[in-house]
């Protein structure tokens, strides 16, 4: 089951936030995350907040439909009109994830992204993204979105293999990702991703090249690479537990990322984050910079996280009590924190530090600079970067990022 939510002092009733919040927000893009947390069946890794139809039946009645969930869901938008008040802001970049966005109607999502634009209106290049299983869409279905606004769209590939799509648990063919693409394609997206999981137990470096080579192959200009983690209570972590299915270890991770990293490279796809690539700047996702430079967005749905002005908050996480506060008029917010400087400090180090171009020196602490420098001289930061001020993650430095990271930030 999902994972539980963080501790944080309680979100007022009206969802109201702090006057320093907005201080200074003309000057920081605004993002919206819209959370559709219903999915066919749970994928053995998952312990995203999501829920099948077994798992809810029972638990939320009529308020966890997801046949009303796209009128609840505006219901938040309208909240978040009312919290922002007069804030100027257009919105810059929409991200529909879940769960699987894609089993709610096309007409469903458009109209929660009408609802965006609406309330705030979206800039003129704003980047409108749903993520989708590939087994959940038709040409007809990738029409309607276009149309709609959507331009960017992310497939679920995770492998290419048969049999490591059956130890994750996902449900749709090999090939049907590939084809996926070519159906966006037609339907007018300008930008496509295809996300791939690595390190799969019973997954060997062959069947590893071989996704990566599917996945190219399909002519994406956006692919994400993973490492697998298995989460305590998964269906996966009880499968190793009991011994039926290997753990995979971190020097395997190491050496798919250097396959996967190679393999992008020779294609012509950069890195911009560590587990992602683009062929072009434009094909990079916008709304994920958005987190990684602390932006401010707002998430919509159950057990969403938003990020305004240094104060961040989450949803109640059942369908079914988020969907019964807004119909009563409360925020469906469990809960929040403000950040001091120091803590957007160290943020700003864990999140910047895996982009490509990395974080000023002035950011660190004078313990984390002279660790800096110790990095350096191990090979893990670029010379030339570190010598015009900013740390700059190299090939090795990105395979051991955690530990840069936590070395720097002390």
């Amino acid at each position: 089951m999902p994972s539980a939510l963080p501790d944080g002092e309680p979100m007022p009733e009206d969802g109201s936030l702090p006057s320093h919040a907005l201080q200074g927000a003309a000057a920081r893009p605004l993002g919206f995350y819209l959370h559709v947390p219903y999915c066919a069946t749970r994928c053995g890794y998952c312990d995203f907040n999501t829920y099948t139809a077994t798992e809810l039946r029972g638990t939320g009645g009529v308020l966890a439909s997801r046949d009303n969930y796209a009128d609840t869901l505006i219901d938040e938008v309208r909240l978040a009109r009312k919290v922002l008040g007069d804030d100027p802001r257009e919105v810059r970049t929409v991200f529909v994830g879940g769960g699987t966005p894609t089993l709610l109607a096309a007409g469903d999502l458009v109209r929660m992204l009408g609802a965006i634009r609406e309330e705030f209106g979206l800039a003129a290049d704003a980047e409108v993204t749903t993520e989708a299983n590939p087994e959940s869409v038709t040409p007809a279905y990738l029409a309607e979105l276009r149309a709609g606004g959507f331009n960017r769209i992310s497939f679920g590939m995770q492998s290419a293999k048969q049999h490591v799509l059956k130890i994750l648990d996902r449900t749709h063919t090999p090939g049907r990702p590939e084809a996926c693409v070519a159906e966006a394609r037609a339907a007018g997206f300008e930008h496509v991703n295809l996300d791939l999981i690595y390190g799969t137990p019973g997954e060997s470096d062959e069947d590893w090249r071989a996704s990566l080579s599917a996945a190219i192959g399909a002519g994406p200009d956006h692919i994400s690479a993973y490492a697998l983690i298995v989460e305590e209570g998964t269906q996966l972590a009880r499968r190793i537990r009991r011994g039926e299915v290997p753990m995979t270890d971190d020097d395997v991770h190491a050496d798919r990322y250097l396959i996967a990293d190679a393999a992008m490279r020779e294609a012509g796809y950069d890195w911009y984050e560590v587990s992602n690539w683009a062929t072009t700047e434009a094909g990079r996702c916008l709304h994920n910079e958005l987190y990684w430079r602390g932006a401010d967005w707002w998430g919509a749905g159950p057990g969403a996280h938003s990020h305004v002005g240094g104060v961040r908050w989450w949803n109640v996480k059942h369908p079914g009590a988020y969907a019964a506060a807004l119909a009563e008029g409360r925020s469906p917010g469990a809960g929040r924190e403000l950040l001091s400087e120091e803590d957007r400090r160290v943020e700003r180090i864990l999140l910047e530090l895996r982009l490509a171009d990395g974080v000023p020196l002035t950011l660190l602490a004078p313990t984390g600079l002279a660790a800096s420098r110790r990095a350096l001289t191990d090979g893990l930061l670029e010379p030339g970067p570190y010598e015009a001020g900013r740390a700059v993650l190299t090939l090795r430095g990105r395979l051991l990022a955690d530990a840069v990271v936590r070395d720097l930030v002390d």
